[in-house]
């Protein structure tokens, strides 16, 4: 499902060229990281680690059975031959003892009118926005939306669901109401009032969620946040910047911030149809040599963690001298005195991860814990590889829905 059409190789050859989209005004949003999977002692939380795991894993089957719905089954099953999504919808994990995570990058938005704040979770791997609202009984630890208090609040018909692997799930309302992000305010705009949440939800630091991936991802079937503002023009430039680092974290919404990068924005096109942030051509080096060629890589801001299928973990960590599998933290590791250095390349400039982002923490058999971690993606071909803030937070990462490309640039 990955072929290039001339166009996109001819479109793939101009964005590679690193020209810089135009700038204009745009909003930033300062971001909150609410948490980490390492210890301050420098070794790795075992529990908050397995949680991250089990997010990613749910949120991925989750999107698969958003995708059908969207897509249509006879669509779906060409790109996904044998994905069965009632099997994937009906599987639950082992619940979890802490699933006060935390592990997100959050802000603020407003609903309504006049306005109700909330804290979000901005994330790239999903397309919905979802926050508690005042019928919910057991979401009173986070902010509640009043469709009564809202003179622009209009209920929709059908209803929104989302469960995830892990054994969290949130099932709601569905509502249109206006939405400001930063300076961006939309109409309109669809999403779900929570009625009832799961325990792992309650725990969560956020009051929900705003999906920042494109439309084929949605669960309510309608277009996203961002991709809304850019068809109603409540924003100059279709495009969205995140900077991810320990302070000083952002999101500008409408452009991309030229006071936090230097030099120019190199844009790959996105090659995929299913709604992920997906671009192709990546090669992978390890230390000075290549591992891996002609990857497919899917942009994700809503997980710390970097995935590939588990073979391909495997193999990975395999190539990796020392490296070994801990059975009790279920996290693959490597002598804490050799972490490997891995950079990415998507045919421009080559983007290094830091050691100190891929390195998780010491774990209980004294070597130190990897960020790949292995994630069963149904129906993808070997070379989809997931890079989540432990690559972005050594890049600025732009996210174009006018150029349907994700792009990069060097931190300033």
């Amino acid at each position: 499902m990955f072929c290039k059409t001339a166009l996109l190789t001819a479109a793939l050859a101009l964005l590679a060229t690193a020209s810089p989209l135009t700038q204009e005004r745009g909003t930033p949003i300062a971001l909150s990281k609410r948490g980490s999977l390492t210890h301050a002692n420098g070794t790795l939380d075992s529990e908050k680690f397995a949680a991250a795991r089990a997010k990613l894993h749910g949120k991925y089957q989750q999107n698969l059975v958003n995708l059908e719905r969207n897509l249509g089954t006879e669509k779906f099953k060409e790109l996904y031959p044998g994905v069965d999504t009632a099997a994937l919808a009906k599987r639950a994990g082992v619940p979890l003892t802490d699933q006060q995570d935390g592990l997100e990058w959050t802000g603020a938005v407003t609903v309504g009118t006049p306005a109700q704040s909330f804290v979000v979770d901005f994330d790239t791997g999903s397309s919905d926005l979802w926050i508690p609202s005042t019928s919910c009984s057991t979401c009173q630890t986070h902010k509640q939306y009043s469709s009564s208090r809202s003179s622009t609040s209009k209920s929709q018909r059908g209803s929104f669901q989302i469960s995830y692997g892990d054994g969290s799930n949130a099932q709601g309302s569905v509502f249109t109401d206006t939405v400001s992000v930063g300076g961006a305010t939309v109409s309109n705009q669809y999403f779900s009032g929570v009625t009832t949440e799961s325990q792992q939800f309650r725990k969560d630091p956020a009051d929900g969620l705003l999906g920042l991936g494109l439309t084929a991802l949605s669960a309510l079937g309608h277009d996203p946040f961002f991709v809304t503002a850019v068809k109603q023009g409540a924003v100059s430039q279709g495009v969205f910047g995140f900077k991810l680092a320990s302070s000083g974290s952002e999101l500008y919404i409408g452009g991309t911030n030229s006071r936090l990068y230097t030099g120019a924005i190199e844009y790959h096109p996105v090659v995929s149809s299913t709604g992920f942030w997906q671009i192709g051509s990546a090669r992978l080096a390890v230390g000075s040599k290549t591992y891996a060629s002609n990857l497919q890589t899917i942009i994700d801001s809503g997980t710390t963690l970097m995935a590939a299928q588990p073979d391909v973990v495997d193999k990975f960590y395999a190539s990796i001298p020392g490296s070994s599998y801990d059975e009790r933290d279920e996290a693959y590791t490597f002598p804490c005195n050799k972490i490997p250095q891995l950079s990415f390349n998507w045919g421009g400039k080559t983007w290094n991860i830091s050691p100190d982002e891929f390195n998780l923490g010491q774990a209980s058999n004294g070597d130190c814990a990897g960020a790949l971690t292995p994630l069963s993606l149904p129906g993808e071909p070997d070379s989809v590889w997931l890079l989540g803030d432990t690559f972005m937070k050594g890049v600025y990462t732009a996210f174009s829905v006018d150029d349907n490309a994700v792009g990069f640039a060097t931190l300033a």
